[in-house]
């Protein structure tokens, strides 16, 4: 079975599968000892890669340099990969997601945004007329061999959200995403809206959305639950505690203590990125639904 349609099998599972954002490749190094799949989240790449917010800096070459050195990295694992609003033109989306799929990920994530665009889970985001976005879209649904791919409503005002979720689940989306929604009503809503269409939840610490387990938005109904930046906010606080300390101590290294990560830990993380090709076992519980 090939990466999209092992994607599409575990949608299609019990359960909700959860994809964990990945911001670089010491990030998803961490989190495929935990996880099964990943998301590449525009709001870490455009951090990690640029030192920019995720409002439109994205050049698409480096996305798609950076998949194929996860997939080559993980070859097991689910790769959804957010392309914003597929870089504006419906044929460099088209062009994108063929390049995406060439490479070896699962799925893709394309959004109604126009620009300039924003963090879903900020205000002042603007979105294009409906049947522009459909038409792009479709263009890229023709596009894809079998790539995953999510169609994603950023519309904030209530009765355009519910018209939009209706429009995308009537085209042939494999997932449908409303981002930014802000309760577990509007959850509902939009599960009820678009009927048997898989459905697609993303939150964010300090997000617009509310904080949920894999075992409520099951029983929501959500069947895939994207965690879009709990890599990259750990990385942020645990580094500025590290500097603090290292400052605070006149440079002296805090003392190493078997909870602590030092070479050895570090080089056996990375060292699993060599031998996972040659199906050796390694020390890990992934997660795959609640």
């Amino acid at each position: 079975m090939n990466h999209p349609n092992r994607l599409r099998a575990a949608i299609a599972d019990t359960g909700t599968t959860p994809l964990i954002g990945v911001f670089d490749m010491f990030s998803a190094s961490v989190a495929a000892r935990h996880y099964d799949g990943m998301f590449v989240s525009g709001f870490g790449f455009a951090a990690s890669h640029y030192g920019l917010p995720d409002i439109g800096f994205i050049a698409w070459p480096d996305l798609v340099g950076f998949v194929q050195r996860l997939r080559q990295a993980f070859p097991a694992q689910h790769l959804l990969v957010d392309i914003d609003d597929g870089y504006v033109d419906p044929e460099t989306a088209c062009h994108v997601v063929r390049s995406l799929e060439q490479v070896g990920a699962s799925g893709v994530i394309l959004e109604d945004q126009k620009r300039p665009r924003r963090c879903g889970h900020v205000d002042g985001k603007l979105i294009l007329p409906l049947e522009e976005y459909l038409e792009k879209l479709d263009m890229v649904l023709q596009a894809r061999r079998d790539m995953v791919v999510v169609a994603r409503t950023d519309a904030t005002d209530e009765p355009e959200i519910l018209r939009r979720a209706k429009a995308l689940a009537a085209t042939d989306c494999d997932v449908v995403l409303v981002d930014g929604v802000r309760s577990v009503d509007w959850i509902r809503k939009v599960r009820d809206v678009i009927g048997d269409k898989p459905l697609l939840f993303n939150q964010i610490a300090g997000g617009k959305s509310p904080r949920l387990s894999l075992p409520e938005l099951s029983e929501l109904g959500v069947d895939v639950a994207i965690y879009s930046t709990p890599c990259l906010f750990a990385a942020q606080t645990a580094m500025d505690e590290a500097l603090t300390g290292l400052k605070r101590d006149d440079g002296r290294l805090p003392a190493f203590t078997p909870a602590s990560v030092g070479v050895a830990d570090c080089l056996a993380l990375l060292e699993r990125n060599i031998s996972r090709h040659h199906d050796r076992e390694h020390d890990r519980t992934p997660v795959t639904a609640g």
